[in-house]
Order: structure tokens, then C-alpha cells, then sequence
């Protein structure tokens, strides 16, 4: 039944779902519009609020490049492929290579939601090795198991919440942070990391498609890319002049790849040593940076690892800003805000979990970013639930701050299962060579999509902090 389902689904979405970029397009004159009619904002606002928006994803869209083709390098390296080869040992069926990229997929969103791309590559070998995986499907799973990330160490709204002088406490909203015992560590979201764990893979395999409709990712190459695909090694090799020349012994020098790799560790340990295991966009490129060039070892090989990393990028490249124009519209016409207060002025002290996180995943559409889309939401959700709370105690106050908080951000990240934007990320992986696009993806997440709306939101109504 679960699988009739599933394909219903996949029939509807490769007809009706239009590509990200057309995606973004109808969204940013939804949004525009929307601001029109619920806003004082005029057209000419708008469209500058849309302009100034345009621009502010600029250094997480590097970030996005830097950790995708940074990550690829990892995986292009010969020793990665051999470590995949004897993992695809036992991981020999479809059915075990879906449940295995799920769980395996989750538990590095836990750590990172930056480790998706380690998913992608992970996931992208195993199906160059194991026969009779659908692409499809398994770029589905890939997609999903990043959904973890908001519970765990690089979840974006607690940890604002447990930094000193962040702006809900500039503003007066707040008094002083929340610790993340009372976020991270609550029986909420610990509830919520078991929900993770056990749901999606135990999703995914009842919703595998049947052998008759599979399709491998040999049918979906490209002329682009064949299975005989030269190696760095030789392609460096082959790149050398007939005679000795200084270049090629500068080009293929260990020892100059090294010293930078030398250096870049001694960085690693002492940022660790300061700063704890606080990991965040910049660190972890750092370390895919260097241990790449580690295991590339000379300078020509990890150019030419680059180049083959960065061939797919574009989606990333220019769609991005699109995005942000979005977000733009919605904070600077004030859109959000009004979404954030409609939704508030809704809730009761037994009811407002739930609007937050409602608030989250409709947000969530026009601004793909937990960390801006609760900038737009939490004075309003904030302001609502102190007046909730009054009478109640501070003690009692902050924790329904925390749940509301973390309410926003369990609903931001459902509805990336309905929103293309992060299908951006593991498309350069995923996409290399083949044919796909987001349309051949997104059906297999409505079920879950249904089956994580019901079980969270009775989560967030019921369990405590």
C-alpha cells in the first residue's frame, strides 16, 4: 500500500513540479505580491527590499561551494574508493543500501547539516556499486537524511539562543541566553532524535520502489561521464612534459603540499583546543581543505580533484540569490513579521508550541535559512508567549521560550522536505553526469512529509522541555 502510494506521488510531482530556479521565480512573486496586498509596502519597496535581500546569501552561497567541491575532493581520493569498495561488501542489496545511507545520513546531520555532502558521496558510491539501486529513490534518501540536523550540535536556533549578546537579548526580549540543556538536551528533543533514528529508515523501507520500476544510475548517465573514467592519478601523470622540467617538479611535489597540510593541522588542533568541538561552516572546510590535499598529496592531483568537484556547481552559483531575494522581501516589507504575529495572536498556553511550528514551516518556504527565518518570527512568537506565560514564573517563562524556539525550528526544517533549495546541495554530487532534476526526487518526500507533520506535532504539543 505504501509503495502504491509513493509512486502515486512520484507520477504527480515529475508533472507538476517545475524546476528549483522556476521554483524560486514563482515564490519570489508570490511573496511580492503578498507583501502588496498585506503590507503597506509599495511596488517600488518590494522590489528594493528584493534587490537588497538579492545580495545577502553571498558568503553562505561560497560556503555551500567550498564545502561541496572541498567534500568531493575527499571522495575522489583513491583511498576513499577503496574504503567504499570493501563497505559495498556488505552493503549489497538495495533495500540495505537505502536504510544504511538513511541512517548513516542522520546520524552525520547530528554532528553537521554540512556532512550531507559526506551522505551524497557515500550514497552516489554505493550506487555505482551495488546493482538494482533506484538513482532516484536513493537521491531521495540522501535528501531526508539530512532532515536531522536541526537536534543536533549545528542546530542554528538553540545555539543562538546559548550565545551571550545575542540580538533577542539586545532587543530586551530576552534576559539572559538559554542554556542548551534546556533545548539540545530537553526530553523534546531528545524524543526527537529517537523519532529520527527510528521513523525515516523504517519510511524509506516501505517506500522502496518495486524492481519493475527502477531505474540505475547507468540509465541516467550523461555522454558527459562514462564508468572508464581516467584517474587523477593518471590524468596527472599524462600531464607531465617529455623532458624534466622544474614545473612538473614544483606541479607534483609532495613536500610543497605538505608543508601546507603541516600547517593547516597544527590550526585544526589549536582550534579545538580553545574553542572546544564547536564546529561551524568555516572549520569544516578548513579540515575537508586540508584533508584532501592530504590525501591527493600533490599539488596537480588536487587541482585536477577540484576541477572534476566543481563541475556542477551552478545550481548553487546563481540560484542562491534568488533566495535571498526572497528572504529580502519577507523581512524588509515586514511579511514575515505579520505571518509571525497572525500565527501568535492564534495560540493559547496549550496551542502555541504547535502554532510555532506551523509558523516555522510555512516561513520556511520564503526564507530557507533557520537562522534568518527565526530573526523574522521570535519577536513576535517571543512577545506572544511572555504574555502566555505571565503570572507563571520567569523559570516557567523561559522554558516555553525554549519549546516555541525549538517548535520553529522542527517546522523549518519539515517543510525542506517540499522545498527545492537545499536539493541545491547534493545535486553537485548527485547531479555529476546524469540526468536528474528536482522534479525526479521530490515526490518520495511527501509521504514522509506526512508521517513527520503528524508524529511532531504531537510531539511539540506534548512533551516538555
Amino acid at each position: 500500500m505504501a509503495r502504491n502510494r509513493g509512486e502515486t506521488f512520484v507520477r504527480i510531482f515529475r508533472r507538476y513540479m517545475p524546476d528549483s530556479f522556476v521554483f524560486a521565480i514563482l515564490l519570489t512573486i508570490i511573496c511580492a505580491v503578498l507583501a502588496l496586498a498585506a503590507t503597506e509596502a509599495g511596488p517600488l519597496k518590494i522590489i528594493n527590499s528584493w534587490y537588497t535581500g538579492f545580495w545577502s546569501l553571498l558568503e553562505f552561497g561560497m560556503q555551500m561551494v567550498l564545502i561541496l567541491v572541498t567534500g568531493f575532493c575527499i571522495a575522489l581520493s583513491s583511498q576513499v574508493k577503496r574504503l567504499i569498495d570493501r563497505l559495498a561488501i556488505y552493503v549489497r542489496t538495495p533495500t540495505r543500501v537505502y536504510v544504511f545511507v538513511v541512517i548513516s545520513g542522520t546520524i552525520f546531520a547530528f554532528v553537521s547539516w554540512g556532512w550531507v555532502i559526506v551522505t551524497a558521496v557515500l550514497a552516489r558510491s554505493l550506487a555505482e556499486r551495488v546493482k538494482g539501486v533506484d538513482y532516484r529513490f536513493l537521491v531521495a534518501c540522501v535528501y531526508l537524511s539530512g532532515n536531522g540536523w536541526v537536534v543536533g550540535m549545528s542546530s542554528s536556533i538553540p545555539l543562538l539562543l546559548n550565545t551571550g549578546g545575542n540580538f533577542l537579548i539586545t532587543a530586551g526580549l530576552l534576559e539572559e541566553r538559554i542554556p542548551t540543556a534546556l533545548t539540545l538536551a530537553s526530553p523534546l528533543n531528545l524524543a526527537m532524535i529517537g523519532f529520527y533514528l527510528l521513523v525515516p529508515p523504517l519510511v524509506i523501507y516501505l517506500l522502496r520502489p518495486r524492481e519493475e520500476n527502477v531505474v540505475e544510475i547507468d540509465a541516467l548517465r550523461t555522454g558527459g561521464e562514462t564508468g572508464e573514467e581516467v584517474s587523477i592519478e593518471d590524468e596527472a601523470r599524462e600531464s607531465k612534459l617529455d623532458l624534466k622540467a622544474p614545473s612538473d617538479i614544483l606541479n607534483n611535489s609532495s613536500f610543497l603540499q605538505l608543508v601546507i597540510v603541516g600547517m593547516g593541522t597544527v590550526y585544526i588542533f589549536s582550534y579545538f583546543l580553545s574553542e572546544g568541538f564547536e564546529l561551524n561552516l568555516p572549520i569544516m572546510i578548513f579540515i575537508f581543505l586540508v584533508l584532501g590535499m592530504l590525501l591527493h598529496r600533490t599539488p596537480l592531483r588536487y587541482v585536477i580533484a577540484m576541477r572534476k568537484a566543481a563541475g556542477n556547481i551552478s545550481g548553487i552559483v546563481f540560484q542562491y540569490p534568488f533566495y535571498a531575494g526572497i528572504m529580502g522581501i519577507m523581512i524588509h516589507t515586514g511579511l514575515g513579521a505579520l505571518v509571525g504575529e497572525l500565527m501568535a495572536s492564534s495560540a493559547s498556553v496549550y496551542t502555541y508550541p504547535l502554532y510555532s511550528y506551523l509558523a516555522g514551516g510555512i516561513v520556511n518556504f520564503a526564507i530557507p535559512s533557520a537562522g534568518g527565518e527565526y530573526a523574522v518570527l521570535a519577536p513576535s512568537v517571543i512577545g506572544a508567549v511572555k504574555e502566555l506565560g505571565a503570572g507563571l514564573g520567569a523559570d516557567v517563562q523561559t522554558r516555553m521560550i525554549a519549546k516555541a524556539s525549538l517548535s520553529i525550528a522542527y517546522g523549518e526544517t519539515l517543510t525542506n522536505l517540499l522545498q527545492p533549495f537545499f536539493f541545491l546541495v547534493i545535486a553537485p554530487v548527485m547531479g555529476a553526469g546524469v540526468k536528474l532534476q528536482v522534479r525526479d526526487v521530490m515526490g518520495y518526500l511527501f509521504i514522509p512529509f506526512a508521517v513527520y507533520f503528524v508524529i511532531q506535532a504531537l510531539m511539540v504539543t506534548l512533551l516538555p522541555v
